[in-house]
């Protein structure tokens, strides 16, 4: 198990800085000059200039992406042109602190719902539940993000003025009781956000179940459960749900990395100040660097979970193990 894990992360550096150097290649050669927006209504050549070579845009791309390589391994990735003065991991740690909060309950909620219900329409194959389930889940998958907020946010924030527009004021709020007794209920700023975010994930997830549960109801120690003259219920909980639970495992490890990734509209259309607004801002900006420390982030989150995933795929299924050591 140790050499199959060290195997593993024998690519993860390489991987890195493949994705690295490109994604900062990109970055290098994309429209506009960078430099020319951080300088504002400044166009004296000297001065543009002297802000490349402070920000190490001098040289060739090799030598900028080995400057910038040199300074990322030890957390700076340079100041970004958006909020001047600030270097970019203190923009961009606090937003992606936000848009991981909101994407963790997003992903508790799609898993804790997605995966009773495609066990549900495994069980029921064959009676109307079974497409009624998959149909609506998919009904409510196909509509986008931009076409759904702004009815929503009509009907609740306009109509009812049952929910604020947008914006964020953390996870809880307190509620006190008789000014002495403090409850923490959730923000109303998180419904709306939440229920955007886990809605079109469902689908996925309870599809995914379905069919791995389907293909568990096949084996013979199934059919032998069901000969002894055991309940649907306990075979389905204690004999089809583990074993359907392994090709979970990769989405739930894959979702992982998309907690911290934000959505540029949702986030934009309601007002949340996570990274995938910020992303946008940045876009819009040209702020390259933002973009590429981001990115940089993102890919190695990826990977490491790709590489926790493929170690608990060892773990769970010694299928995996022994098919690594021939």
């Amino acid at each position: 198990m140790g050499a199959y894990i060290i195997r593993r992360l024998t690519w993860l550096p390489l991987i890195l800085l493949i994705v690295s150097f490109f994604t900062f290649s990109i970055t290098r050669f994309g429209p506009g000059d960078p430099i020319a927006v951080a300088a504002g209504q400044i166009r004296d050549e000297e001065i543009l200039d002297q802000i490349r070579e402070e920000r190490g845009l001098n040289g060739n791309v090799l030598q900028q992406y080995s400057t910038w390589l040199g300074k990322a391994v030890r957390g700076d990735f340079g100041e970004s042109f958006i909020q001047r003065g600030f270097p970019i991991s203190e923009v961009i740690f606090p937003k992606m602190w936000i848009s991981a909060q909101l994407g963790m309950i997003s992903l508790v909620i799609v898993f804790a719902i997605g995966i009773p219900l495609g066990l549900i329409a495994a069980r029921l194959q064959g009676t109307w539940i079974d497409p009624l389930i998959i149909s609506a889940l998919l009904f409510f998958q196909a509509i986008p993000a931009l076409v759904v907020i702004p009815p929503l946010l009509w009907l609740f924030a306009v109509k009812f003025s049952l929910l604020p527009v947008g914006g964020w004021d953390g996870l809880f709020e307190i509620w006190w009781i008789a000014d002495v007794i403090a409850i923490p209920v959730p923000d109303p700023h998180l419904y709306l956000p939440l229920l955007v975010f886990s809605v079109p994930g469902l689908a996925g997830v309870a599809r995914l179940m379905r069919i791995t549960a389907l293909e568990v109801q096949r084996e013979d120690y199934i059919r032998t459960a069901r000969a002894k003259g055991l309940p649907e219920s306990q075979i389905s909980f204690k004999h089809v749900l583990p074993n359907s639970l392994l090709p979970i495992i990769t989405v739930v490890g894959f979702a992982f990395t998309g907690i911290i990734e934000g959505s540029f509209f949702v986030e934009t259309l309601l007002g949340i100040p996570g990274i995938g607004r910020l992303l946008f801002q940045a876009v819009g900006s040209r702020d390259y660097d933002i973009i590429l420390a981001t990115t940089a982030i993102f890919a190695t989150v990826f990977v490491v979970m790709n590489l926790l995933v493929e170690i608990a795929y060892a773990f769970i299924d010694p299928r995996v193990r022994v098919g690594e050591s021939r």
